[in-house]
């Protein structure tokens, strides 16, 4: 998926929402429990209740791995049903994997070629030859961490650098711009930290952003609107366990679009705002 194409969907939807697939066993309604493949049914359903208003689907892998084999074929069979009935979505291993090239040339066949995915979360700090070997992939987003969402961002993501002026994250972005470019990258930034969106947009004005955070870590869409929309958008916001987990009933699929329906609502009126719809 291009660029333009991902911008088309957006104004297509009025949206720019990521379903943030999180799914845990121990969270999802019990009637789901005796079905062959609980995590997978979850999903679906959750994706069937939500397609029409979401731009993407992130599959956090964690939360799969950790159910070993069975878990990897929950993960397979969700990016199957995704590509195969709803191929107009980005789909996002967020794996954020970082390692020599060697290794990092094993992920990237993995997530891109024998799971099907169109990007991948990596951590960049073991440095180039760490992140080349997932943009040799034509069509393939690879996305940078920059600035995550979590409290602890700052032990380092923020360390000045006295040579250059600019904090580490600075950095990173800076320096990728050597690597790919607004076609084959994005980055991660955090809704829950508003006040650096405008020093990545200074460096990457055009690259699309992923931005986790907004909802149950309190991140606010209008903030992120304000600091980080560009003139093709340039936002994917994610939203999991608000969307997800909004009811653990029967009904948890109404919930799930209810939620999903309110943020695409305040997109809406974002991208109106911004000319963009």
């Amino acid at each position: 998926m291009t660029a333009q194409e991902l911008f088309e969907q957006i104004k297509k939807k009025r949206s720019f929402l990521c379903v943030g697939l999180d799914t845990e066993l121990t969270k999802i309604p019990e009637h789901l429990l005796t079905k062959d493949d609980p995590m997978f049914e979850f999903n679906r359903k959750i994706i069937e209740a939500t397609h029409d208003l979401a731009i993407a689907y992130k599959l956090n892998l964690a939360f799969y791995e950790v159910h070993g084999a069975a878990g990897w074929n929950s993960l397979v069979k969700t990016v199957k049903y995704l590509k195969t009935h709803h191929p107009d979505v980005l789909v996002i291993a967020d794996a954020k994997r970082g390692d020599i090239a060697n290794t990092a040339r094993m992920y990237a066949k993995a997530y891109f070629h024998s799971l099907g995915c169109d990007a991948v979360t990596v951590s960049p700090y073991l440095g180039q030859d760490s992140v080349v070997p997932y943009l040799q992939y034509d069509g393939k987003w690879t996305i940078l961490l920059a600035i995550t969402s979590n409290e602890s961002f700052g032990d380092f993501q923020l360390v000045h650098n006295k040579q250059t002026g600019n904090l580490l994250f600075e950095d990173v972005v800076l320096k990728s711009m050597h690597w790919g470019s607004d076609a084959n990258m994005m980055f991660v930034v955090g809704a829950t930290h508003p006040e650096y969106f405008a020093a990545v947009r200074k460096h990457a004005p055009h690259h699309f952003l992923l931005v986790p955070g907004v909802g149950e870590q309190g991140g606010s869409l209008q903030k992120v609107a304000e600091n980080g929309m560009n003139d093709r958008c340039g936002l994917i916001v994610n939203s999991s366990r608000g969307i997800i987990y909004a009811d653990i009933t029967g009904n948890f699929t109404s919930e799930a679009r209810k939620r999903a329906l309110k943020l695409q609502q305040e997109m809406e009126v974002l991208l109106k705002q911004n000319g963009l719809v």
